[in-house]
């Protein structure tokens, strides 16, 4: 599985004698799908590492998140998280991620999507200036007005009594 997502990912073409892979009989369907859990899951794992502290709690909201938005098992969130922080080490921005979003999600899936982001950020409690400036810069990626981004931010804090 981890090697089929990394092949989505990085567009690799799928070889026919490898093992452990997933049938080549994928559809387009499937491929879109696939693409936007990775990216998904790169964009959590960037935010949850913006404030240099990726902890379990953090980690365990994503597959929480994952798992909800996408019905996953508990072994395929872990594998798309291992392939994301691995995508966002050799990333240049959060661009590469977005773009695959923009591709296929809604503005209702964008918003659900920032408003998932500001709740993992919350996590700990507090608001690091690192991922003030992420969200920011991943909501405007995404196509998103400023306002969207506050008011998902204001929608959050008012659920967690802040």
């Amino acid at each position: 599985m981890f090697d089929y997502l990394k092949r989505i990912l990085i567009q690799e073409p799928e070889k026919e004698n490898e093992t452990n892979i997933e049938p080549t009989t994928n559809t387009t369907e499937e491929n879109k799908e696939n693409k936007i859990q990775v990216a998904t899951a790169a964009l959590y794992v960037e935010i949850a590492a913006a404030d240099g502290d990726f902890s379990e709690e953090e980690r365990k909201k994503i597959v929480n998140a994952m798992k909800e938005n996408f019905n996953l098992t508990d072994q395929c969130v872990e594998d798309l998280i291992s392939l994301s922080e691995e995508a966002v080490k050799n990333s240049i921005s959060v661009y590469e991620f977005t773009s695959i979003l923009n591709d296929h999600l809604n503005r209702n899936e964008k918003l659900k999507l920032m408003t998932n982001l500001w709740k993992l950020i919350y996590t700990d409690g507090r608001l690091e200036k690192h991922e003030d400036r992420l969200i920011k810069i991943i909501g405007s990626t995404l196509n998103l007005d400023h306002k969207d981004i506050i008011n998902a931010k204001l929608l959050v804090k008012q659920e967690l009594g802040k």
